[in-house]
């Protein structure tokens, strides 16, 4: 992306193949988000080392899986989150919804699998390190981190931003969400997202449109009208995304049963 700012970037789609960052510092390098599982991680972490560089900070932009799966590969690194994901990963996993939201992982999800604890919680912007600045948001959940790195005018926007795949909100607020993506407008230009191909605002206000689109069908997914995201994968996730929309509405916060369905808990 720039001299020392880096993507670790999957073209499969589907939420099984998250993009990672990597910004180095003269100290270290930040990883921004830990991928799905170990085996992932590893990868990345090996990659690193055979360049010379080591992790010293890890910073998941959200507790889902796909973000926080493979943290116990670095087991040297200070772990940045929200307090959200703080709260979150002290939980147990859910190992069954792991294994079917993203069964490509699922021999990694078993009674062993585990995620390292928050170490550092994040609850206002803050330099990590000389160049990567960790900046509090939400939508995606209650609480998300998203990195800038201003020099370069790239902002890491993690679990965030979803180009060209839909994203899913089964804990967060689609309205909220798309409201506070108007702060990446101030952040920088050019967008990593946490799936999907890299952009910039014109991809940010699309995922906008989707999610106010979500808001306005009024817990009907077939009530979503046209758009850009009529042709993004993962279409599956609007009912979980209408339906949490519409039960916030009505001042129910309790998860969406259609992705309780999706976990095997409906």
């Amino acid at each position: 992306m720039a001299p020392n700012v880096l993507v670790w970037r999957d073209p499969t789609p589907g939420r099984a193949h998250p993009n990672a960052g990597v910004v180095i510092d003269e100290d270290a390098a930040t990883v921004i988000d830990a991928l799905p599982g170990p085996s992932a991680a590893k990868i990345l972490h090996d990659q690193l080392e055979r360049l010379g560089q080591r992790v010293r900070r890890v910073v998941v932009t959200s507790s889902h899986v796909e973000h926080v799966g493979g943290s116990s590969v670095f087991t040297m690194a200070g772990f940045y989150g929200s307090a959200v994901a703080s709260e979150n990963l002290d939980l147990p996993p859910n190992v069954r919804g792991n294994q079917l939201r993203l069964p490509e992982y699922a021999p990694e999800y078993d009674d062993e699998f585990t995620t390292r604890p928050i170490s550092h919680t994040v609850d206002q912007a803050a330099y990590l390190s000389a160049t990567a600045i960790a900046v509090p948001t939400a939508g995606q959940q209650a609480l998300n981190l998203v990195v800038q790195v201003p020099h370069v005018n790239i902002v890491f926007a993690g679990a965030m931003c979803s180009f060209g795949e839909t994203p899913l909100c089964f804990d967060g607020d689609p309205a909220g969400w798309a409201d506070n993506l108007e702060q990446l407008f101030t952040l920088g230009q050019i967008i990593v997202p946490g799936h999907g191909d890299v952009g910039g605002h014109d991809e940010v206000r699309a995922l906008q449109g989707y999610l106010r689109a979500c808001v306005a069908a009024g817990g009907d997914a077939g009530a979503i009208g046209p758009g850009p995201w009529d042709d993004w994968s993962g279409r599956e996730w609007d009912v979980v995304n209408v339906e949490r929309a519409a039960m916030l509405a009505a001042g129910d916060f309790a998860p969406p049963p259609s992705m309780l369905r999706a976990l095997g808990l409906g």
